[in-house]
């Protein structure tokens, strides 16, 4: 007697065709096509979760440059002078308080000018 395997076919296909629901067309419908979108959704989903990490750090380095800016300091002058005062904050912090508490960032910002010499 031979083995048909039909219900693991069945949840395979079924797992694949839930992945795809919202898809356009034939490629939510049709399981050969929808295999393929599925895969090549979970690489761009993967590669996304890694350029999203990078598109941040660049969003928070812009923020904090401009704010430095404004207050008469270029960023790399700015981060030289929080590293030799000691402080360590890291990048999404300093775009935190840039948008948030002025206040702070200024103080931060003198601190850095007076550790730069």
């Amino acid at each position: 007697m031979r083995v048909k395997g039909g219900n693991v076919r069945l949840k395979r296909r079924k797992r694949i065709l839930k992945l795809a629901k919202g898809f356009k067309g034939k490629r939510h419908s049709c399981y050969r096509i929808a295999k393929e979108r599925v895969m090549k959704a979970l690489k761009n989903a993967y590669i996304s979760r890694r350029l999203r990490k990078r598109d941040f750090r660049r969003l928070w380095i812009l923020r904090v440059n401009a704010a430095s800016r404004q207050r008469g300091l270029k960023y790399s002058q700015f981060i030289h002078g929080l590293q030799a005062a000691g402080v360590k904050i890291n990048r999404k912090m300093l775009a935190d308080l840039a948008i948030r508490d002025e206040q702070a960032f200024d103080e931060l910002v003198e601190l850095a000018k007076a550790n730069l010499s």
